[in-house]
């Protein structure tokens, strides 16, 4: 099948003071080029993933690197056979990743990046603390060996969980990673700010490493979750086998689906005991449309996702 949606991952912190005004101009762009997804705009930077043809993704591209501040934003693409989103959308936010933190500044501090080609030695020093700054639902999927899992549901709870675990006198070197890198640039910032000496991060995240390292050196183990319809990608970036319950998000393997609270679109082995009324009957309705429009040969709605992409 062939591969020829590109799938773009994209981010710069940098001071946009005018991000209010740039959203109708960026949205005509994404419009006009035909490219799916959606960007964030804060007046720390731009944050998201699109997809679209390689002309559209390219187009993009080019609308952005026109702007002095963004020339140099980090981007990273996959590929699909199919759009893996339906809609197209920029988003107003107070931060393009939510820390919580205020003063917060990668653009200001930030720690000492580090080449995919170059990460598995770090991560080998036994002196090095290796911490998965993702949310729990995302580590369950897959991550470097011997990282610390935080079991964090939302990257707000990360600052809380680094007070209580890590001590900057006792943990002088600390190496961090995400999906794309954007969550690390104020994950380090912040510890930084917490007087950690040594902070290090992976450049590019963990797409750019699968990327980039062979599988047969590789020392990720399983699937990566990505935030879009592909649900995960595998290391040669191809899309996973997990499916995502639209009831409470969470991915599925072809195991949880085999599993007897496992109803498509309404419930899974994660959330069939928790789920409130009112859920399971907005779940059973979103089905419903979705089967409605695939029998008409139409995008079907995805809703709202509360697990935006950072």
């Amino acid at each position: 099948m062939s591969q020829n949606i590109v799938v773009a991952a994209l981010y710069k912190f940098v001071t946009l003071e005018d991000y209010v005004a740039l959203r109708e101009p960026l949205l005509a762009a994404m419009l006009e080029n035909g490219v799916k997804g959606t960007l964030l705009l804060a007046a720390e930077g731009i944050n998201g993933t699109v997809s679209g043809s390689r002309a559209a993704i390219d187009a993009l591209l080019a609308w952005l690197h026109a702007d002095p501040r963004l020339v140099d934003i980090d981007h990273k693409e996959s590929y699909c056979s199919e759009q893996p989103f339906y809609r197209t959308k920029v988003k107003l936010k107070q931060e393009i990743v939510t820390l919580g933190v205020p003063g917060v500044d990668p653009s200001q501090a930030v720690g000492t990046y580090v080449e995919p080609q170059d990460w598995n030695a770090l991560i080998s020093d036994p002196e090095v603390l290796l911490i998965d700054t993702r949310n729990d639902y995302e580590v369950a999927i897959g991550t470097f060996a011997g990282a610390i899992d935080p079991q964090t549901k939302s990257f707000r709870e990360f600052p809380e969980y680094v007070q209580q675990h890590f001590d900057p006198a006792k943990h002088k070197k600390v190496a961090m990673f995400c999906t794309g890198g954007i969550r690390c640039e104020k994950a380090s910032s912040y510890m930084l700010g917490q007087g950690f000496a040594e902070v290090f991060h992976l450049k590019g995240g963990i797409l750019k490493y699968l990327e980039e390292v062979p599988q047969a050196q590789s020392l990720w183990r399983g699937d990566c979750f990505v935030f879009d319809n592909r649900v995960t990608v595998r290391h040669d970036l191809s899309e996973g086998d997990y499916d995502q319950c639209h009831a409470c998000r969470n991915p599925v393997s072809v195991a949880d689906r085999q599993n007897e609270h496992y109803v498509a679109g309404i419930s899974c082995p994660h959330c069939w005991d928790s789920l409130s009324e009112k859920t399971r009957a907005s779940a059973r309705e979103r089905q419903k449309q979705i089967d409605l429009a695939r029998a008409r040969h139409q995008p079907h709605p995805i809703g709202r996702n509360p697990r935006q992409a950072d």
